[in-house]
């Protein structure tokens, strides 16, 4: 699930964000290269929130799924993850709440 916003309306650096406010972590995957963000629901490593975040021009956005589980086998990069449902809109509407709350009264949101 995707949330997509105009970088204005963001307080910090997108990165920062996710860290300071949103209460992620930062990982980097030696595998693919790519760096992304992570919120444990439990003390376990799974299953976990886990966002990517990618910048177009003046838009920012935020690609967030729910890992259930570790990659089964090795040598494969799939995992058990949700990319819709309750838990995966509580999760974009909370991270919402805190990105609007940045966000200037009399302006459309």
């Amino acid at each position: 699930m995707k949330i997509i916003i105009n970088k204005k309306y963001l307080s910090d650096h997108p990165e920062r964000f996710m860290i300071r406010q949103a209460s992620f972590v930062h990982i980097h995957s030696y595998h693919t290269g790519q760096d992304s963000y992570v919120r444990c629901l439990t003390r376990d490593d799974y299953p976990r929130f886990h966002i990517y975040i990618k910048e177009e021009g003046e838009r920012t956005i935020f690609d967030l799924h729910l890992d259930q589980k570790q990659v089964s086998y090795k040598g494969s990069h799939a995992h058990s993850a949700e990319y819709e449902g309750e838990v995966v809109q509580r999760e974009i509407n909370r991270i919402k709440s805190i990105i609007l709350k940045n966000v200037p009264t009399n302006v459309n949101k």
